[in-house]
């Protein structure tokens, strides 16, 4: 019954492609089913994240991403470091835990739950702090594929300007893309190759991450799907992998980070949910209260 049970909603899982659904069904898996503390999703902890987040590098191509955002990038480039560094300082400044200030900057500056997904074993995010960051983004982009399509027709945006928009503006890729193809299909392409560029940024949010977190421990403990994460990313450069292969990998990755996420919910502890509150929703609103109007003014104006 429990295999059973657990890849039910692994599959429930992979067929919604959703990262905060993901979790849930991991925290529901065990609050309901209990397993014991050796049951493999426990002992396996974020394995099958990493995996993900290499695979994700074989997708990457620098100088593709470089060319195609090659107008955008030193905007592009400004966003990511004013919102991720803006995003620390205001949670220092609310108090709340640096674990979960770090990983909502990390969503909002690069690409939602997928950043979220990578940085989270470095920095030894907690499952319920992993969950609330997911859940709160998960949140503000179910509102931006409603209300983005909307406000950039009032705002009579041209396809370019909206993809542009929602490539800055928007949390996770997906969402992005979502809704980016509700405006219309050249309004997803320029969405899409933008949001490459802010992809790229994973690599020194990686980096970061690890000297902030574990500067104080021995070159031995450097995480080492770090490594492998970028040895993809210059593989894919060196053999210019096709459509076709970066397809498989995509689909590869995202299987590998929902697995993993649920495995990360599988180690959910209920009686710390005490320690949350309504501070990380409102540092994640506040970041994106100023990034909205100042993407809108940059792809307008510049």
């Amino acid at each position: 019954m429990l295999y059973f049970t657990f890849a039910f909603l692994v599959l429930v899982s992979l067929y919604l492609g959703n990262a905060a659904l993901a979790i849930f069904a991991g925290i529901f898996f065990t609050y309901f089913l209990q397993p014991p503390a050796t049951f493999f999703t426990r002992r396996i902890g974020t394995l099958p994240l990493q995996l993900g987040i290499v695979l994700l590098g074989a997708t990457i191509s620098l100088p593709y991403a470089l060319a195609v955002s090659s107008d955008y990038l030193p905007w592009i480039s400004l966003f990511v470091i004013v919102s991720f560094f803006a995003g620390l300082m205001l949670g220092k400044l609310l108090g709340i835990h640096h674990r979960i200030a770090f990983l909502l900057s990390s969503g909002a500056a690069i690409c939602g739950g997928t950043a979220m997904a990578a940085v989270a074993p470095i920095i030894k995010a907690k499952p319920q702090e992993l969950l609330i960051a997911m859940t709160i983004v998960f949140l503000l982009n179910a509102v931006a594929i409603i209300l983005f399509p909307i406000i950039g027709g009032y705002l009579e945006m041209t396809n370019f300007e909206f993809g542009a928009w929602s490539a800055l503006a928007i949390h996770d890729t997906g969402s992005v893309i979502g809704s980016a193809t509700i405006f219309s299909n050249e309004s997803a392409q320029v969405a899409a190759t933008l949001k490459l560029g802010r992809t790229v940024w994973l690599i020194p949010l990686l980096l970061i991450a690890n000297w902030i977190f574990n500067k104080q421990t021995e070159a031995t403990k450097f995480p080492r799907f770090i490594i492998f994460f970028i040895l993809a990313i210059i593989t894919n450069t060196v053999f210019n992998f096709n459509d076709q292969v970066i397809d498989i990998f995509q689909i590869m990755s995202q299987a590998f980070l929902l697995v993993g996420l649920f495995c990360i919910g599988s180690q959910f502890d209920a009686s710390e949910l005490k320690s949350l509150s309504s501070k990380p929703l409102i540092l994640a609103l506040i970041i994106w209260a100023a990034v909205i109007p100042s993407a809108y003014f940059l792809v307008k104006y510049f």
